[in-house]
């Protein structure tokens, strides 16, 4: 036997030469995090375009797209409830659409390639529907827009799959993150706070179907997809329900 760098080898083995394979994880391009940046910002323009601040100051009657997208008790109790999707596309003003665009690139930049795109999506969409009905269930009169609810909502679903992972959130810094942004929101004024707790919710409430659900039960990987679209619908039905006129 002879010695080798690699433990004791015949004499046959240690004179031929090994081939080295470099084993390395191909992570995708989170295309659908970039596809939702796009689309925020091509309606930012838009709102512009149709007499929206840049600066935010106008508020939503400056732009008929927002006037026409914020979503509202009002406005869906009169039967237009596309309202409860489009909002969540919609930005006052410069920094306000900076500011989540930052926050989801972030998120989807960590998010999409772990869980997949199909996944990904999923909680998006769940987590807007959910900030959406939150925001009409604590503003019962205020017109509502912004991605926050998305937002919240990818933060809650990382910080599921970190804990799935067995990875702790805190020592990632997301736990920090999300401790400061709910400061925020609590703090500073003309912020949804509805908003931002129902996407947290309607997030974390995804990613734990999607994932510790799914294997506690031994679940097929249909189930849980169909467990956030009836969340997402449920999300729908309860702001339909909290915007309805008494009688």
């Amino acid at each position: 036997m002879t010695p080798t760098s690699v433990g004791m080898r015949c004499p046959e083995c240690s004179r031929q030469t090994q081939k080295v394979v470099r084993a390395g994880a191909r992570v995708d391009q989170p295309r659908l995090t970039y596809i939702l940046i796009g689309v925020n910002v091509a309606v930012a323009l838009g709102g512009m375009l149709s007499g929206g601040s840049a600066t935010g100051g106008g508020g939503l009657g400056g732009s008929e797209l927002l006037a026409e997208g914020s979503v509202s008790r009002a406005a869906v109790d009169d039967g237009e409830w596309w309202r409860i999707l489009t909002a969540g596309f919609l930005h006052t003003g410069f920094l306000h659409l900076s500011f989540n665009m930052l926050a989801l690139y972030v998120l989807g930049e960590l998010l999409e390639p772990a869980i997949g795109r199909f996944r990904f999506g999923l909680v998006y969409f769940a987590s807007l529907l959910a900030g959406s009905f939150g925001a009409l269930l604590l503003e019962p009169t205020a017109p509502t827009v912004g991605a926050s609810g998305a937002v919240f909502g990818l933060m809650g679903a990382a910080i599921v799959v970190m804990r799935h992972r067995g990875i702790n959130p805190l020592e990632s810094g997301l736990g920090l993150w999300l401790g400061l942004n709910l400061l925020i929101t609590f703090t500073i004024p003309n912020i949804s706070i509805g908003g931002h707790l129902g996407g947290l919710a309607g997030g974390a409430l995804a990613a734990l179907l999607m994932f510790d659900v799914r294997d506690r039960l031994r679940l097929p990987e249909v189930v849980p997809a169909l467990l956030v679209g009836a969340l997402a619908a449920a999300a729908v039905a309860g702001s339909i329900a909290v915007s309805a006129s008494p009688g």
